[in-house]
């Protein structure tokens, strides 16, 4: 009884760590670039996601209901990136994150663990680190052109714009009358 046990756990073994074999014309270096590149936008849009939220949290002051409802407007934005940016990775036949461990360890945007941190200082801090995704959006395009993935560049460009949006909203929001 113990050898057929031991042949499906052998099996079951090999299959878990073979490689995905999702159909696409990208090489393997491809892949490999797209995902990577994309998996770091991921981890970014992750913590700019739950700063933008922990600053929405905390938000106090004149203008509260204003910023709070920006930023969540924001956020809101961000998680939807989330979703199409892993999707994409896997469909590639890339693998992405598994975790808030490996989101950490992958991110490149600050945290921001103050206990109070004044609304306008939010509201910059939060536009550079969107003015910061827009030039890795760019850097990740670029990369997408050099292999012609032209569906992941596609999606980028919409993002940019988004994220420019949100920066330019920041920026305004800031500004003293």
């Amino acid at each position: 009884m113990n050898k057929p046990n031991s042949k499906k756990r052998s099996e079951l073994a090999q299959r878990r760590d073979a490689p995905l074999a999702t159909r696409t014309d990208l090489s393997r270096a491809a892949t490999k670039d797209i995902s990577g590149t994309m998996n770091a936008i991921l981890a970014d849009v992750f913590a700019l996601y739950l700063k933008t939220k922990n600053f929405h949290w905390h938000m106090s002051g004149p203008h509260f209901r204003d910023y709070h409802l920006l930023l969540d407007e924001q956020a809101d934005q961000l998680f939807a990136m989330t979703d199409p940016i892993a999707e994409r990775v896997r469909k590639l036949g890339g693998l992405t994150l598994r975790s808030i461990g490996h989101i950490a360890r992958t991110q490149r945007v600050l945290d921001n663990d103050a206990e109070y941190v004044e609304p306008l200082d939010m509201l910059a801090e939060l536009a550079e680190d969107n003015k910061e995704l827009a030039t890795r959006l760019r850097e990740a395009h670029n990369v997408c052109d050099e292999h012609r993935d032209v569906a992941t560049a596609s999606l980028i460009e919409v993002w940019i714009d988004e994220t420019e949006r949100r920066t330019w909203f920041l920026f305004e929001a800031r500004r003293r009358g």
